[in-house]
């Protein structure tokens, strides 16, 4: 009845019928995948631009001026003075202060100078 180049074609058939299927399924994953990924990406956006209009609402120089003038006993704030603005170029030197190395005591095994005892299972001596 079936010959045996039946039987092989059929099986070859379901095998190509079932890796189709199988590349659909992971093809289609992949597709939701990308689409939960890219709702979250304009999800981010969306809360990106809502902060950008909060902070240039927060810094509007019409409504710090009013905090500053509400909190000025609290805060103390002063306006910048001409002279208070400098180049790095104009600071003064930090001075240096090195500790002699040998005044200082370092602890531990530099003290001492023996040898370490911990045993580990790097190295066995």
């Amino acid at each position: 009845m079936f010959r045996t180049t039946d039987i092989v074609l059929i099986a070859v058939m379901i095998s190509a019928a079932a890796i189709t299927y199988n590349t659909k399924h992971k093809a289609e994953n992949t597709l939701d995948t990308m689409r939960n990924l890219e709702e979250k990406v304009s999800i981010e956006k969306d809360t990106i631009d809502v902060l950008n209009a909060d902070w240039s609402l927060l810094t509007q120089p019409n409504r710090l001026q009013k905090l500053v003038e509400i909190y000025h006993g609290e805060l103390e704030l002063e306006p910048v003075g001409a002279e208070q603005i400098v180049n790095a170029d104009e600071l003064p030197a930090r001075p240096v202060d090195i500790q002699p190395f040998e005044t200082k005591r370092l602890g531990g095994m530099a003290d001492g100078g023996g040898v370490d005892q911990t045993t580990t299972g790097g190295i066995v001596q």
